[in-house]
């Protein structure tokens, strides 16, 4: 089987155990990138706590699931934006986002992945990789 975009599969993974009111997701194959993306989530309480299960192959992450999410998916393709465009909340905010306050985008920046909430503050741009509320 060829996995083309392992954080999409990810996020879908998280999407349907979600509708599906499950307690917990099992996403495999693991990577870093999905790892750090979920710290992200749980920093803003979208999921519960997390664990990397390395079964000798790619590795699992046990997500534990609070029914908070829902929406959540990738962008693609993923956008370049520097931070003036964070600022000024362009269209692409609002495409994937229901309202101002409500939900993260999820950037991956030279200082680290982190939301965009995050990146006004410290000044920097990104490239855009996935939205959650």
């Amino acid at each position: 089987m060829v996995m083309m975009d392992t954080l999409a599969n990810a996020m879908a993974t998280l999407m349907n155990a979600e509708m599906r009111r499950k307690n917990e997701a099992v996403i495999w194959p693991a990577s870093k990138l999905i790892i750090r993306v979920l710290r992200v989530m749980q920093k803003y309480g979208y999921i519960g706590e997390f664990e990397y299960i390395d079964d000798g192959r790619w590795g699992k992450i046990v997500v534990q699931l609070l029914g908070r999410i829902n929406k959540c998916g990738v962008i693609k393709p993923r956008w370049s934006v520097r931070w003036l465009d964070l600022v000024k909340m362009p269209q692409w905010l609002q495409k994937y986002l229901p309202s101002r306050d409500i939900g993260i985008i999820i950037l991956s920046t030279s200082k680290g992945v982190m939301s965009h909430r995050e990146a006004i503050e410290l000044h920097t741009g990104g490239v855009l990789l996935a939205y959650v509320y």
